[in-house]
């Protein structure tokens, strides 16, 4: 969390010094119009590069996703930047248009605008030649981009239509980069305002192209076939195993993978439950009915179904060097610690050389399946993992001081939680509290992808 908000800021701050630099007569500026000219400047730039690294992060870049902390670090910092270049975005419209408000309801004087400079570079001739529909066109692309940016936000608008929709975006997005050249102050490509403006124009339009064309992360795609299917219905949970074709390169345990079953439907996020075996190149998915898609699976999904994985990604996978771990499942969020359990088996069996570990895993679950248990209890003892089931109804809430006084050496521990956000949340600030360095030590995958 800390390096994408070190991200987020620093873009911002960035532009802005950069801005100031460029343009340092918004100092002098006189009244509201004056004022105005600048601030719609200076708001257009800080939507434009929100939007472009938005846009570049939808890639789904390999280089940065190590440095961020995982895909699901790099999808919080895509949502942050869209929120962010949607509401400079308004901010921009609303300066265009308050002042014309203004002056219809009588509160402000139309200036008097005296004569334009002749102009006589011939591309800014060119440019100024285009003003019109760049204006018209760019606020078409506004609205349409509130409408798209709000289908992805509201969790009550069903995934297959945020991923049909989703990716229209691109299209606002170019229609904005034309706006953006034509209306961005002339003088500013000359400056490193503008040379740092256009790098990411282009970076962002090359990605709006591969997005169109739906061409993410191709590369990294192969074809599964599904060899078993298992359902534990106390707990709404299927657990589907597919064997991959050729190309697969293999995954560490608390990976995760994007699968395709319907195309309709698009891709969908699932922790991988499986460790890797190259002489047996299958994944594992535990999928839990949340949703109108996970509901349907159950009923969908058949032996022998082709599917498509694309991954694998993130980077919660065990490897702080820790002698000591304390692991947290909430509900579902069990499924990277299945992963790694089995890893560590394998490894056992195997007479792998492997760092000793002590690791306690809480698994704290609303819901209630004897045989899904069971197997959690037999992977936990096939990897020397002490096993902490909690069911809510009958234990009450996991807290920190349960942790504590389970684990009291908890200090000396790394952290790894999957699970509900709030929950993983409470908890942090809860051993921050108690003095755990929570920066380091606090591992926590923010698996949501809207």
């Amino acid at each position: 969390m800390r390096n994408i908000k070190l991200v987020f800021w620093s873009v911002l701050i960035l532009i802005s010094l950069l801005w100031l630099v460029a343009d340092p007569a918004v100092f002098q500026a006189d009244g509201v119009f004056s004022l105005r000219g600048f601030m719609m400047q200076y708001s257009g730039l800080l939507a434009m590069g929100s939007m472009s690294i938005a846009m570049i992060l939808a890639l789904r870049p390999r280089w940065p996703e190590r440095w961020l902390g995982g895909l699901d670090k790099m999808y919080r910092l895509h949502k942050w930047l869209g929120i962010s270049g949607l509401t400079f975005a308004v901010i921009h419209w609303l300066w265009s248009e308050t002042p014309k408000w203004a002056i219809g309801l009588g509160l402000l004087t139309r200036p008097e605008r005296g004569e334009r400079p002749a102009l006589t570079n011939p591309v800014e001739q060119f440019l100024a030649g285009l003003r019109d529909p760049a204006e018209g066109l760019g606020e078409w692309a506004f609205y349409a981009s509130v409408l798209l940016i709000a289908a992805a936000l509201i969790k009550l608008i069903p995934y297959r239509l945020f991923f049909k929709t989703h990716r229209f975006i691109a299209v606002a997005y170019l229609v904005l980069v034309f706006h953006t050249v034509v209306l961005t102050k002339f003088d500013y490509w000359v400056s490193p305002l503008g040379i740092g403006l256009a790098a990411l124009l282009t970076a962002g339009t090359f990605a709006a192209v591969i997005v169109l064309f739906r061409r993410v992360a191709h590369g990294r795609q192969v074809t599964g076939e599904i060899v078993e299917l298992q359902q534990y219905p106390g707990v709404r949970v299927l657990e589907s195993r597919i064997k991959l074709q050729p190309g697969w390169p293999g995954h560490q345990p608390g990976q995760f993978a994007f699968a395709t079953s319907d195309s309709q439907e698009g891709a969908h996020p699932y922790t991988i439950a499986s460790a890797w075996d190259p002489e047996n190149p299958t994944v594992t998915f535990i999928i839990k009915a949340l949703g109108d898609h996970t509901s349907r699976l159950a009923a969908k999904l058949r032996i022998g179904q082709q599917v498509k994985i694309e991954g694998p990604y993130g980077c919660f996978t065990f490897d702080d060097g820790a002698a000591r771990q304390i692991w947290i499942g909430g509900g579902i969020g069990i499924t990277p610690f299945v992963s790694r359990m089995k890893y560590l088996a394998q490894a056992k069996q195997s007479g792998s050389a492997t760092p000793p570990q002590i690791i306690d895993l809480f698994h704290s679950t609303a819901d209630l399946d004897e045989s899904a248990l069971a197997r959690l209890a037999d992977d936990a003892a096939n990897a020397d993992v002490r096993l902490h089931v909690l069911i809510d109804a009958k234990h009450g809430r996991l807290t920190g001081d349960r942790i504590r006084a389970d684990v009291p050496d908890w200090r000396d521990a790394s952290i790894w939680f999957c699970g509900p956000v709030g929950f993983g949340d409470a908890l942090r600030a809860d051993f921050a509290a108690h003095g755990l360095d929570v920066n380091t030590r606090f591992h926590q995958e923010l698996f949501s992808m809207r």
